[in-house]
């Protein structure tokens, strides 16, 4: 068992790498979002309301007077499919949160679902540690938005400072965090990565992060069964 003091020391642990890569994506998302006509106050309540970094990039990027509604929460829905899957496999991680599980399926993000998910590996995910981790992203993420959009003008070719790859680099990071060898991790994550670019090089949309997501998933089922004896043989006596 761990305190509650010790598992908020943990959290902030654990999420400042991605704090640190979560940010550059924020300044982007509310310079591009200034570019597009849209105010201080709508970026926090896009931030806010949506929270959801990826379909909020794509949301901006799609932008236009009127807003094309329609595309935009399709595009939405697509991009966001992964929640479900994501939810899913935390439900019963977080089922001792009691009423606070629909909050922490309100701030649940890749990287909170990430990190909690690790966590399980060796302990229990408790409150304190899942909401410091959850509010310290859903915090920044707030900041880093409303100073990209007051301070845009300095951000106009993220580029050049290597701030588009930040998010890619930290979502690699956090999958070799799963990672138990190459026979039991490799095929789930090779399956979602050859799924996924060639749904991406073939189709348009989002439909590779559904993709890719079910590829990766099918792997671990088809594999389960070698990775079940494979265990067996190393604990025999």
């Amino acid at each position: 068992m761990t305190t509650p003091l010790a598992d908020f020391r943990a959290g902030l642990v654990a999420v400042f790498p991605t704090v640190v890569a979560v940010i550059p994506f924020g300044l982007i998302l509310g310079q591009q979002a200034t570019v597009k006509g849209l105010t201080v106050a709508e970026i926090l309540a896009m931030s806010s309301i949506v929270f959801a970094g990826s379909s909020q990039l794509i949301a901006v990027g799609l932008w236009s007077m009127p807003a094309p509604v329609a595309a935009l929460a399709l595009m939405a829905l697509l991009v966001n499919l992964r929640h479900v899957l994501m939810g899913a496999s935390l439900s019963g991680k977080i089922a001792h949160f009691g009423r606070l599980r629909y909050l922490a399926a309100y701030l649940m993000t890749d990287e909170s679902w990430a990190l909690s998910e690790r966590r399980a590996v060796d302990k229990p995910v408790s409150r304190t540690f899942y909401f410091t981790v959850a509010l310290s992203l859903f915090f920044f993420w707030q900041v880093s938005s409303v100073l990209g959009a007051l301070f845009g003008a300095y951000l106009e070719h993220p580029e050049t400072y290597g701030l588009d790859f930040t998010f890619p680099a930290i979502f690699i990071a956090l999958a070799l965090g799963f990672w138990k060898g190459a026979r039991r991790t490799g095929p789930v994550l090779a399956a979602s990565a050859v799924v996924a670019v060639a749904v991406h090089a073939t189709v348009p949309g989002a439909w590779y992060v559904i993709a890719g997501a079910l590829a990766g998933i099918t792997a671990a089922v088809v594999t389960a069964p070698r990775e079940v004896s494979a265990i067996a043989e190393e604990t025999a006596p």
